[in-house]
């Protein structure tokens, strides 16, 4: 492990996207980045699909082999509120990211600029403009009718002044060798973009913390009824959700599972917070996943990363 920063200023951001709205998503998150820049944070984290939002509750019509007219409308607007990858878009985030000198996780729903196919992806952006894409490997239960398998940019890791950053989205931290495979590559800050509003993910998180010794930065977002735009033809189902239907419950945990944060419910707000980093190398003194608690000779992950 290489010598890291004794401190890393991070912001959190719990907020609600505009749902299928490409350009006021974008505009919301570069205002939030500058808000939290402007409090001397250095890394600023956002949720899941936070562009253009995360449909909660919206079935598209599907039936099983059946076709929905009204629902196909619905999806085609997403799809087209969707980011290309290399589009001006993610370039706009790599610019104010560069110019604030922060770095950015941020959720989004990527189009392929080929296929067209949808994919649930999260961005990691450095203050030099690097962009790193993580597609998430396999979508949940009836999101694949929105999203498809990742089928690249498996496990990026980006290189920090507090070590190695990687994330995994929502339920991808459910997988053991998803969460291994960023294990081997030495992370110490460990980003879970997610919609895990359950009590359990909270559970889950400490878990995850004090397994990998890193700081696990669960980063939910606020959806409410009154966030749907008014016109899609999804209105009946959407209608029957409660006021809250995500409610958030975003914070930070340390390498021992102890929060660095208040947990978050119910509002939008920047948990600000300042991690000591020194807690990671520290923590591995008695276990460490990957190095002198692993059994190389007895068990072995082999990672397909093309």
């Amino acid at each position: 492990m290489k010598a890291m920063r004794d401190t890393c200023k991070a912001a959190l951001v719990q907020a609600s996207p505009v749902l299928f709205d490409k350009d006021a998503s974008l505009d919301k998150a570069v205002k939030l980045m500058n808000e939290a820049a402007a409090k001397g944070s250095e890394l600023v984290v956002f949720p899941e699909l936070f562009i253009p939002g995360y449909p909660f509750g919206m079935t598209f019509g599907f039936r099983v082999g059946c076709r929905h007219e009204d629902g196909r409308e619905d999806w085609k607007r997403y799809c087209d509120n969707s980011l290309v990858v290399d589009g001006p878009e993610v370039q706009k985030l790599a610019d104010e990211a560069k110019k604030l000198g922060i770095y950015l996780s941020i959720g989004y729903s990527e189009r392929d600029a080929v296929t067209g196919t949808l994919y649930n992806s999260n961005l990691m952006i450095s203050p030099e403009g690097e962009v790193m894409n993580h597609r998430k490997i396999k979508p949940t239960g009836s999101e694949r009718v929105v999203w498809g398998d990742g089928n690249r940019d498996f496990f990026p890791v980006m290189e920090t002044p507090w070590g190695p950053m990687g994330n995994l989205i929502c339920w991808e931290s459910y997988m053991p060798l998803a969460r291994t495979a960023l294990y081997q590559k030495g992370i110490s800050l460990y980003i879970s973009p997610n919609t895990n509003d359950n009590p359990e993910w909270q559970d889950t998180i400490r878990h995850i913390a004090i397994e990998g010794k890193c700081f696990f930065i669960n980063s939910d977002m606020l959806i409410r009824k009154t966030d749907y735009p008014q016109d899609l033809n999804g209105a009946d189902e959407i209608a029957e959700l409660p006021d809250i239907p995500c409610r958030g419950g975003s914070c930070i945990i340390d390498p021992y599972g102890h929060p660095v944060t208040d947990v978050v419910w119910d509002k939008e707000e920047i948990l600000y917070a300042d991690l000591d980093m020194q807690k990671v190398p520290a923590s591995r003194m008695e276990f460490d996943p990957c190095g002198h608690y692993s059994r190389p000779d007895l068990l072995e992950l082999k990672v397909h990363e093309d």
